[in-house]
C-alpha cells in the first residue's frame, strides 16, 4: 500500500513504528518518483527536527558497540527517554548485500515501546554511515526521539565522517594485543567527545586503567575540539552495566557545555552545510547520467585516466569544463 505525505507525517507524530520505518524506505529510496515525494516529507517535517541528542558511536568490530547501545539505550528509557538506533551495516562490495542483524543483536531494546531500531545498509558510501543517515535523523527527531544513537560499521579512519551530522562522538576501546595505542588514528582522536574503554573486567583493570592513562597523555597533545572540554576516558563493562551511568552523565555534560558556549547550534548548521555540499555532488552526478552526451564524455574520460593517457586529475577537470559549459 502506497502512502501519502500526510499519512506519513502523520504517522511519525503518533509515534507509528510502522510508518516511521516506511518513511525511512522512502527516503533511501533511489527511485526518481520516490525521490520527489521523500524530499516533499523532509520539507514538512523540519519544523518538528532539531530536539534530540544525536550520538556517533564507532570502535572496532568486537569493540561491543551493539551491546553498549542496547544497554545504554534501556539506560536512557528507564530514565524516561525515548531512543532510536540507526545501525549502519556494512554491504557487501560485490552484491551490495547487507545482513542487517541488528535487531537480533538487541532482542531486549527491541522489545522496549519507546525504542525504535532501524538497520541500514552503508551501500558502500564511505564514513561508516548510509548515505541517508542524516535524512533518517530528521524523521526519527520529528517522532520525538529524545537520543538517536547512530552505529557506525566499524571500518576504520573514515569513520570521523560521522561527526559531521551527530552531536557527541563516542569512541569504544577495548584491551587486548600489543601496544594499546596501535591502530588508534589522529583523525578519530581529534573528532572523539567520550572514549568508552569497554569489556573490563578484574583480570584486566589494571591493564585498563594503563590504557585510559596512555589515551589520556595522547589526548594532551592534540588541539581540543571544544574548548573547556577534556576528553573523559570511562573505565566500564556495558554487557555488565558497568560505566553506562557516567557515560550517560559525561554525554549530557558536554551537550550542557556546548549549548552554553552557544556552539551547539553553530555546529549543526555547519552539518547541514556540509549536507548540502554533498548532495550538490549528488545531483551533478544524477544529472550528468540523465545526459547521453555528457554521459559519454564522463566515460571518455574516465577511460583516459585508467588507461594514464594523462593523469586522472587532469581528465576530472577537463569533464567538469565540458559539465559547466554543456559542450
Amino acid at each position: 500500500m502506497k502512502f501519502s505525505t500526510d499519512d506519513l507525517i502523520e504517522g511519525i507524530q503518533s509515534g507509528n513504528k510502522r510508518l516511521i520505518a516506511k518513511a525511512i524506505t522512502l527516503v533511501e529510496s533511489k527511485k526518481e518518483e520516490h525521490r520527489h515525494q521523500a524530499e516533499d516529507l523532509l520539507k514538512k517535517i523540519m519544523p518538528l527536527t532539531g530536539k534530540s541528542v544525536r550520538v556517533g558511536i564507532t570502535g572496532v568490530p568486537g569493540a561491543g558497540k551493539s551491546t553498549f547501545i542496547e544497554n545504554f539505550g534501556r539506560l536512557a528509557i528507564a530514565k524516561g527517554k525515548k531512543v532510536a538506533v540507526l545501525a549502519i551495516d556494512p554491504s557487501s562490495s560485490i552484491n551490495k548485500g547487507s545482513i542487517l542483524g541488528d535487531k537480533t543483536r538487541m532482542e531486549e531494546l527491541a522489545k522496549e515501546e519507546n525504542a525504535f531500531i532501524r538497520p541500514s545498509p552503508s551501500s558502500g558510501f564511505l564514513g561508516g554511515v548510509a548515505n541517508t543517515t542524516f535524512e533518517t535523523m530528521m524523521i526519527c527527531e520529528a517522532a520525538g526521539y529524545d537520543y538517536i544513537l547512530i552505529e557506525t560499521v566499524g571500518v576504520g579512519q573514515s569513520e570521523v565522517l560521522v561527526s559531521d551530522i551527530t552531536d557527541v562522538f563516542l569512541f569504544l576501546k577495548i584491551i587486548g594485543g600489543g601496544d594499546e595505542l596501535q591502530g588508534i588514528k589522529r583523525g578519530i582522536m581529534e573528532m572523539v567527545d567520550v572514549i568508552f574503554i569497554n569489556k573490563v573486567e578484574e583480570s584486566n583493570l589494571q591493564k585498563a586503567k594503563n590504557t585510559k592513562l596512555e589515551l589520556k597523555r595522547a589526548l594532551d597533545f592534540l588541539p581540543s575540539k571544544e574548548k573547556s572540554w577534556k576528553v573523559p576516558v570511562v573505565l566500564g563493562s556495558a554487557l555488565y552495566n558497568e560505566g553506562l551511568d557516567e557515560i550517560y552523565s559525561k554525554i549530557d555534560e558536554f551537550i550542557d557545555l556546548k549549548k552554553k558556549k552557544e556552539r551547539f547550534d553553530v555546529v549543526r548548521k555547519q552539518q547541514s552545510e556540509k549536507r548540502f555540499e554533498y548532495w550538490v555532488q549528488e545531483y551533478i552526478l544524477s544529472t550528468m547520467k540523465r545526459n547521453e552526451s555528457l554521459e559519454a564524455a564522463y566515460f571518455k574520460h574516465k577511460k583516459n585516466a585508467s588507461a594514464l593517457v594523462s593523469n586522472p586529475s587532469t581528465e576530472a577537470k577537463l569533464f567538469v569544463e565540458k559539465f559547466l559549459n554543456k559542450d
